[in-house]
């Protein structure tokens, strides 16, 4: 049976979501939001904040397997970060060489990194050589910078240098996310390299699903935004009897009370609206309920929307409110 992982997404996909969408099931491993690798060893209250997952045996609450992501430009910063992240005994460890984000890139993080074969390959063998074969070894990445010209060189140091799977996003850093992927390239890059490929980009159906696998000729799809917008998706592709919003619906409410925990109340809403944004693509009852919701600022406010709506079965307690709440 094909492989469907969960995409690792910054701003998105937190643990919270992770949660939820892993919780509701049909995903073999996935990858949590990245780690940033600048000039210093992390703490390991970064990676146990920004993955705490590891503190659940590298597992989501379903018991789903969630892998590291490690982001930067320095191979021995990388690789000293990369030693400190074994000690924790992450599922997996993965290289960012993918984000198109011009944050990232201007400090020559993520696909910035693209027109540099050489330098993907000595930061991958330098984190290779800390990381013991027992833990899962990948790299993700598009297809290049604005053009694909390199993007066999790139795999192929990638595969040099000692990971044990590749993950490739079809599109280039300047595509940013905007359709169509490129799926014959990610073929392309497949045909290239003797390690397994996991092809990613523009899957929102499972027959998306499908035309992936005749497309790029990999089994194994690593979904993103198509998770987020229909979080029964890989249950779906797995030809599973699912209902409709009556089973994302409690995924949403378990979301909403995660994120009163975690977040302060000014920054709250904004987070359930952008899901409930993504949602409204497959579920006309989350069109209905971002809406309701898009005005609305205070959270008190969208407790009671959500309530009278049956997403919430009860008002939380003001308490619900903590001091922990960053």
């Amino acid at each position: 049976m094909s492989r469907i992982l969960l995409a690792p997404m910054e701003g998105l996909a937190d643990d919270l979501l992770r949660d939820v969408l892993t919780g509701i099931g049909g995903y073999d491993w996935g990858i949590c939001e990245f780690v940033r690798v600048s000039n210093s060893l992390l703490p390991v209250k970064t990676y146990e904040r920004i993955c705490p997952e590891l503190l659940n045996a590298s597992k989501t609450a379903a018991g789903t397997p969630m892998r590291v992501q490690l982001l930067g430009s320095d191979p021995q910063m990388m690789a000293e970060n990369a030693r400190r992240l074994v000690t924790l005994r992450p599922a997996g460890i993965d290289l960012n060489f993918g984000c198109p984000a011009p944050t990232v890139n201007r400090h020559r993080g993520g696909a910035a990194l693209l027109g540099e074969p050489e330098l993907l390959h000595a930061i991958t063998a330098a984190v290779r050589a800390v990381v013991p074969p027992e833990i899962p070894f990948t790299a993700k990445m598009r297809l290049g910078i604005d053009d694909t010209s390199r993007a066999v060189d790139n795999a192929q140091a990638l595969q040099a240098a000692g990971i044990d799977e590749l993950i490739v996003h079809g599109r280039t850093k300047v595509d940013g996310y905007r359709p169509p992927a490129r799926w014959e390239w990610i073929d392309r890059v497949r045909a290239a390299i003797a390690i397994p490929l996991i092809a990613n980009g523009e899957v929102w159906t499972a027959e998306d699903f499908r035309n992936c696998q005749q497309a790029t000729g990999c089994a194994d799809i690593m979904v993103g935004r198509g998770a987020i917008s229909d979080p029964l998706l890989a249950r779906r592709v797995r030809g599973e009897a699912v209902g409709g919003w009556e089973e994302v619906q409690p995924g949403v409410a378990a979301y909403w009370l995660g994120v009163r925990h975690k977040v302060v109340p000014a920054h709250a809403g904004g987070r359930v609206k952008q899901w409930l944004a993504m949602l409204r693509r497959n579920y006309p009852q989350a069109e209905v309920l971002y809406q309701q919701l898009r005005p609305v600022k205070s959270a008190d406010e969208i407790d009671r929307l959500l309530f009278d709506a049956g997403v919430l079965d009860r008002l939380p307690p003001a308490s619900i409110w903590t001091a922990t709440a960053h």
